[in-house]
């Protein structure tokens, strides 16, 4: 098989402490992959390698075939790997509209001349941005919010929000960093839609980091655990819901 995203031995060592220790990774496309684990346990520092904000103590990273180990993250971005992030990053004074148009914008090419001038092809082009930015909030959800200035929104519309920006990056792989943090069981619900529409109907392979296991069990085709750095656990739902090293690192007594 011809894995979309894979890491090998990759480890993050912070003043001799061992945050991720020897980890691999081997995606497949079109899937939707789930790591758990305790607080502490390494998770964000994998996005963080995976993406480019961090670069590793040692190990490899490779993105179809090509090595992005230690390239810097807006190049990771241009290459296919989108984020979102566990506290909310979105700029309050921007509308809901012009956050999508403006990852929209960062993949577009562009004239300095037709911009400054406002040419007719300046013109079509932020037509058709406006429209697909339309298209990505509809997507989400979120599509009636479109004027509205980011900070107004309601918290689960917030995280709609860095979904549907990240989406229009056009990313291979989209990472997701406790996408429902802060949900109610509801909107939990429609975000569990939302992403498997993602994986669907645009294609996109999701990796995400979640705390809600009944999430993480229902959504995901496969499931690693990671506790103090390590990967302890790795298969389908079924196989980790009943590993003896995830009762006793995350999911308590087994019921």
């Amino acid at each position: 098989m011809d894995y979309l995203l894979e890491a090998g031995g990759l480890s993050r060592r912070f003043s001799g402490v061992s945050a991720l220790e020897h980890y691999t990774l081997r995606l497949a496309p079109g899937t939707i992959h789930g790591v758990i684990g305790p607080n502490g346990a390494g998770k964000t520092t994998l996005f963080n390698l995976l993406t480019g904000f961090l670069r590793p103590t040692s190990g490899t990273i490779r993105l179809l075939g090509q090595d992005i180990t230690r390239l810097p993250a807006a190049r990771v971005a241009r290459l296919g790997i989108a984020r979102t992030f566990q506290n909310i990053r979105l700029f309050g004074s921007m509308t809901v509209l012009e956050h999508v148009q403006a990852a929209l914008q960062s993949r577009a090419p562009a004239s300095l001349l037709g911009t400054l001038l406002s040419s007719p092809g300046f013109l079509r082009q932020e037509r058709a941005l406006r429209e697909e930015a339309a298209a990505l909030l509809e997507l989400a959800g979120i599509a009636q919010r479109r004027d509205q200035v980011a900070r107004s929104l309601p918290y689960g519309d917030q995280r709609r929000l860095e979904i549907a920006r990240a989406v229009a990056m056009a990313p291979k792989v989209l990472l997701l960093d406790e996408p429902n943090a802060g949900m109610n069981p509801s909107e939990t619900g429609d975000l569990l839609g939302l992403i498997r529409r993602l994986r669907d109907e645009l294609g996109i392979t999701i990796m995400l980091i979640a705390h809600d296991i009944p999430l993480v069990m229902n959504l995901c085709d496969r499931i690693q655990v990671l506790n103090y750095g390590r990967l302890i656990a790795e298969g389908d739902p079924a196989m980790v819901r009943n590993d003896p090293d995830v009762i006793g690192a995350y999911l308590g007594q087994a019921r």
